[in-house]
């Protein structure tokens, strides 16, 4: 399974994945989940995958040779804004499923993928898009400043209460850090380790780029630190008069 979240705020884009992979109990592998393409002081974007590793791995390979839109071939370094390259990834992944889809359904095995899409381009909005199976997308708004895919549920809560589209670029990374912790303790199939990557809205460039590991010492604090704020919080919760 996956974990990836994208955090669309005001000063830039927080970018989180984990890297297992499993065809089973007794086969996990790890797998870069996010690729970038980055044209500095041009264009940054990132791009997260969850579902099939072979559905995802031929996407990706397909927006590097080219995809063909409205009669043009273009890559992610080419189009001319961030809806182009959305629709550019939602024709790559209709390619792949009209190259493998009816083979794998013979196979009994399903067509999934889903994939994050931020980023900016020059000229025009840094955004982030959610893009499904069959190739379509919606994007995150100021109501809505965070997408996720994957096994997100477990991580959900923590950015439903406390993520504002105002909020800065140093707690978004500790709340998709904590995010992710929480799947972590509740899902065994999304696991270490995590790539992060920050952009700072206008710069067109990568401000941070990190492979987070168990032995991350900023990481290992997070948790415990989370942990002990957590019992804390629920023991200074007042006992229900009722019972």
């Amino acid at each position: 399974m996956t974990y990836c979240v994208g955090l669309w705020l005001r000063q830039g884009l927080v970018m989180l994945a984990d890297t297992r992979t499993n065809a089973g109990v007794d086969h996990i592998s790890s797998y870069s989940k996010m690729y970038t393409a980055v044209v500095p002081g041009e264009r940054m974007l990132c791009l997260m995958a969850a579902g099939n590793l072979a559905i995802t791995q031929a996407v990706w390979s397909r927006l590097q040779e080219g995809v063909r839109l409205d009669g043009e071939v273009h890559t992610l370094s080419s189009v001319g804004s961030m809806f182009r390259a959305a629709q550019l990834v939602g024709a790559a992944i209709r390619s792949v499923y009209d190259t493998d889809g009816e083979m794998m359904e013979k196979q009994d095995v399903r067509f999934s993928v889903s994939m994050l899409l931020g980023g900016q381009i020059a000229g025009g909005a840094m955004k982030l898009y959610l893009l499904y199976s069959a190739g379509n997308f919606i994007e995150a708004t100021v109501d809505t400043p965070f997408l996720q895919i994957g096994e997100h549920k477990y991580g959900k809560p923590i950015l439903d209460r406390a993520l504002k589209h105002d909020t800065g670029l140093d707690d978004g990374v500790k709340l998709v850090l904590v995010s992710m912790d929480s799947t972590l303790r509740s899902n065994l199939t999304v696991g270490m380790p995590l790539d992060l990557l920050v952009y700072q809205a206008g710069s067109h460039h990568v401000r941070l780029q990190r492979r987070i590991t168990e032995d991350d010492a900023y990481f290992r604090g997070l948790r415990d630190c989370w942990s002990v704020a957590l019992r804390d919080s629920y023991r200074r919760i007042p006992d229900p008069g009722w019972l």
